[in-house]
């Protein structure tokens, strides 16, 4: 009887224990705009278990393209991961959102056509970007969504090589269409991050036209790229969960760079279907574009800024004044 008695105290202590720091778990969602490798460090902060460790129950939502974005200026979610050039468009017309992470301070988008297409117009991977650019003139692309980072990154890809953005064909589809488009040659190419223009080429039917983690081009780094936004005011009224937000984004670049190994497999379990060698390249841009701590700085919001311009979705007048009111590294402490 008295180990009965001692197996219960014991079993009511762990609940007592378990209880309140269940309790403890602030409730918050973020929104996600792409299957992608680019928010690496959303998929390692939740299945390392890092957004718990941290005190926050996060519901994920996928809103594809901008409609994440939208959503955060509408109150439906609390944070977004997007791009700088979605934070700079907002604040121009008078929406000042706030970043408090920034997961990717290099580029790590890429554009690829077709092999075939490549090889007719006498493709040289060596050759400068102006030249590899012009490649693109008359192609039909795919990006993840009208009007995202991935797409500014073709337009001015292809204003580099002379060619007018609004005379590509550009439609936004997700993996599992644009994988199947590409093989049936509806399409010609995309511009999209890891592992999508990796998967093309590890199947030997894509080229590289531009890579933004080879510094195509060079003034686009660093950047504001899946960067961590919320509302200013959410912050003020919340306090604790941007702490915990900011914490959570500290602890996954942290792991990225710590354990590459177990990172690797959390991403092979995501992206089940892909090739492991897809996966580990795709990888190493990811380490390789994610800074530890992830501080935003006002250079990769000014950069995020330009790329607006240079697509041609914001004219040079509207570039802003300041960044300064457009951040906060505070929540990385």
């Amino acid at each position: 009887m008295n180990r009965v008695v001692a197996s219960l105290s014991a079993a009511l202590a762990v609940i007592a224990l378990a209880g309140p720091a269940k309790a403890q778990l602030e409730k918050t969602s973020v929104a996600i705009p792409a299957v992608s490798f680019a928010f690496t460090a959303d998929y390692i902060a939740e299945d390392a278990h890092l957004y718990q460790q941290n005190g926050l129950d996060v519901e994920i939502k996928f809103l594809a393209g901008n409609a994440g974005f939208n959503a955060l200026i509408g109150g439906s979610v609390d944070f977004s991961f997007s791009s700088g050039t979605n934070l700079d468009r907002a604040a121009a017309k008078g929406q000042k959102m706030l970043a408090i992470a920034n997961m990717n301070n290099l580029p790590v988008w890429a554009v690829v056509i077709r092999k075939d297409l490549a090889e007719a117009g006498h493709f040289n991977p060596k050759a400068p970007l102006e030249e590899r650019a012009k490649l693109l003139k008359g192609r039909t692309l795919v990006v993840d969504g009208i009007g995202s980072a991935s797409h500014s990154f073709l337009r001015v890809i292809a204003r580099a090589g002379g060619i007018d953005p609004d005379s590509l064909v550009v439609s936004a589809l997700q993996p599992s269409e644009m994988l199947a488009a590409y093989a049936r040659h509806q399409i010609d190419g995309l511009s999209l991050g890891p592992p999508w223009p990796q998967t093309l080429e590890n199947g030997g039917d894509a080229v590289t036209i531009a890579a933004g983690i080879d510094a195509d081009p060079s003034w686009l780094t660093p950047i504001g790229s899946s960067t961590v936004i919320t509302r200013p005011q959410f912050c003020v009224d919340h306090r604790s969960v941007c702490v915990k937000m900011g914490h959570s984004m500290v602890a996954a670049s942290a792991f990225v760079h710590q354990h590459p190994a177990e990172s690797i497999a959390i991403l092979q379990k995501r992206f089940e279907k892909t090739d492991p060698a897809v996966v580990a390249a795709s990888f190493e841009v990811m380490k390789k574009a994610m800074p530890s701590p992830p501080l935003v700085e006002a250079k990769a919001l000014s950069n995020a800024d330009r790329i607006n311009v240079e697509a041609g979705f914001i004219k040079p007048e509207e570039l802003l004044k300041t960044y300064d009111d457009l951040f906060t590294n505070e929540f990385l402490k």
